[in-house]
């Protein structure tokens, strides 16, 4: 029977960032991924951005992962040539009724430690992007966005050259513990038993299934899992403008934006709609949402300009009465299994923090092997 000291399960983003912290500490490393290759869940279905860390409730993983893993990526992406943009983002008040608003989202960014955020009159916004409409704006500097697949490459680089090794078609079909750590069946072409010591379950959308597949594991420490499904569409005419949008936010996201390419093409979205099951088609008809919400800052719009773009399903571990959610990473302290650490919910701003993700899962991981 095989035997490696770490396993990793999911081959997104944040599980890429977690092996490529795990094997340049030294530890010998395996991924395990169910789909045939890298990043095919959330970590390629969202707006690409970079995020300040402006929203989250103060004190929060998110909060805290977002400021910390956003300079961390910022500094990655130049170091390793992973294409990216500061190209900063405007929040707009598209009413006077909203402008309010905008100062509470700035006080609250700032108790998030996110202290470049300017405030401005409609006249300053509309200097900055003359298509825009507004009655006044906050702009974020520190918000960007990224080539997602080309900094999951780099991560997958980092991984292998540090000694990782990843198995794709490979689930984790189930867990159990041993005396020095877990006896995994994983599934596939190439179905085999593995052991390991420390065993990472960072499957996204997956997390709470994988969870349940760890025999050891307390039912009563795995959150249930929800879906809030976002839909993007895209514009057939050229947006005017070289920053990002965003309304102000809305219950369960940050409303319908404006985000942009790498290339300056722009997307719409996403919106917010809870699901009972996995399904990422588009349904053309959700534009007609899209339309006025998109025209209270850009009445500009053409009609007849957004067309079906894609999907992502955010992993939520709240329902929709609740909305807001924070990470959930459990080490054995939280469930009592030695050497097992848990990622539930790790949804937007995952692809910002995914180092800072990495850094706390590296700490946590070489504790918990301990602990119980």
């Amino acid at each position: 029977m095989d035997s490696v000291e770490c396993v990793v399960v999911g081959a997104g983003v944040v599980g890429l960032a977690i092996a490529r912290r795990l094997a340049r500490a030294g530890l010998e490393v395996i991924v395990l991924e169910a789909a045939e290759t890298i990043g095919t869940v959330t970590s390629s279905r969202n707006s690409e951005v970079i995020h300040a860390g402006i929203y989250y409730p103060s004190g929060s993983l998110m909060a805290r992962l977002c400021v910390s893993g956003r300079r961390a990526l910022y500094d990655y992406c130049r170091d390793h040539g992973v294409p990216h943009r500061a190209c900063g983002k405007l929040i707009v008040a598209t009413a006077a009724a909203e402008v309010d608003k905008l100062q509470s989202i700035r006080a609250h960014a700032e108790c998030n430690g996110v202290d470049d955020m300017q405030a401005l009159d409609a006249d300053a916004a509309r200097a900055l992007e003359p298509a825009l409409q507004c009655a006044a704006a906050l702009l974020s500097p520190s918000t960007g966005i990224i080539d997602s697949h080309a900094l999951m490459l780099s991560l997958r680089g980092d991984a292998e050259d540090a000694g990782a090794a990843l198995a794709f078609h490979a689930p984790l079909l189930r867990a159990r513990v041993i005396a020095d750590g877990f006896e995994l069946d994983v599934g596939g072409d190439a179905a085999m038993t593995l052991q390991c010591r420390l065993l990472i379950n960072a499957a996204g959308l997956a997390a709470c299934t994988v969870a349940r597949n760890i025999d050891a594991m307390p039912i009563d420490r795995i959150p249930p899992a929800y879906y809030a499904k976002g839909n993007y569409f895209s514009c057939g005419a050229r947006a005017p403008f070289s920053r990002l949008i965003y309304p102000v936010p809305e219950p369960g996201g940050l409303g319908v934006h404006l985000t942009l390419d790498l290339a300056g093409q722009a997307r719409f979205g996403p919106d917010v709609e809870w699901i009972d099951s996995i399904d990422y088609r588009v349904d053309p008809a959700r534009a007609e949402r899209f339309y006025p919400a998109i025209r209270r800052y850009w009445p500009g719009l053409p009609d007849g300009a957004l067309m079906p773009g894609y999907s992502g399903i955010r992993p939520k571990i709240v329902p929709r009465a609740v909305a807001v959610q924070d990470f959930m990473i459990q080490g054995a302290a939280q469930h009592g299994v030695a050497g097992l650490v848990n990622l539930f919910g790790i949804e937007s701003p995952g692809l910002t923090s995914c180092l800072a993700i990495a850094d706390l899962v590296g700490d946590l991981a070489t504790s918990t092997a301990e602990a119980a």
